[in-house]
């Protein structure tokens, strides 16, 4: 499994940022791992979207970083963190973050794929890249968060404006790595449906945290074309499945 074929492909400055920590023995030992793995299980997302996160928002054009802690697990994930595949249902994390865009309380399926943020200077990252299909957090501490680590290293060390949107304390204490005074971290619970709606003693909830135009209030405050956040949903009477992941 040669994860370093893979980062050779991306065609930024993340490659070399990702390459100087490719003969860490914990990457290493990542390959081997996922070369059994991949032979015993499937694995989200597809091989070839492991590293679309930075393959679609490279350095220098980052304004905003979205950090989730690992993939989606049922075959929604496209490498982007929370951005749900098309033709997919959506999430219950995804649901919520169109409620928080929208302001609307129920909102259809039809929608959750975001990758157009992505494009428009939005790192999407999850800590962890891959997981079994079927198993939250199966790949986790085995050797991605190097990789990832490095890359939230590398942005601390960049000048330009960048803000956070770290939703639960996995989140917070990634962003809390970067310590750069340009930099700006927006603190909400997770929006999955066990926390979107519920505070801590030094952060909102999710829903109605406003998080969203908080960040686009930043950038243009620094002189940032802000983010467009809308996505194109319908309202909806249909009650949610209550048997749905709560990611």
């Amino acid at each position: 499994m040669q994860i370093s074929k893979q980062i050779q492909q991306i065609e930024n400055d993340w490659r070399d940022v990702l390459l100087a920590h490719v003969d860490n023995p914990k990457v290493h030992a990542l390959e081997a791992f996922l070369g059994g793995d991949c032979e015993e299980h499937d694995i989200c997302p597809p091989r070839e979207d492991w590293f679309r996160a930075f393959h679609t928002t490279p350095p220098d054009q980052v304004k905003v970083v979205i950090i989730g802690q690992d993939p989606y697990m049922n075959g929604e994930a496209t490498g982007l963190s929370f951005s749900v595949k098309p033709g997919y249902k959506l999430t219950p994390s995804a649901r919520n973050i169109v409620k928080e865009i929208t302001g609307l309380s129920k909102v259809t399926d039809h929608n959750g794929d975001f990758s157009e943020w992505a494009e428009n200077g939005v790192l999407m990252l999850n800590t962890c890249l891959t997981t079994r299909f079927g198993q939250a957090g199966a790949h986790g501490k085995k050797g991605w968060e190097v990789l990832t680590g490095a890359a939230i290293d590398h942005l601390a060390k960049l000048d330009q404006p960048i803000v956070y949107l770290a939703w639960g304390r996995w989140a917070h204490d990634v962003a809390a790595q970067d310590q750069n005074p340009n930099h700006h971290v927006i603190r909400t619970s997770h929006p999955s449906p066990l926390a979107a709606s519920r505070s801590g003693k030094d952060f909102p909830a999710f829903l109605g945290s406003g998080c969203f135009e908080a960040a686009n209030q930043i950038l243009c405050f620094n002189g940032l074309t802000p983010v467009q956040w809308t996505v194109p949903v319908q309202p909806t009477t249909e009650p949610e499945s209550a048997q749905e992941s709560l990611f």
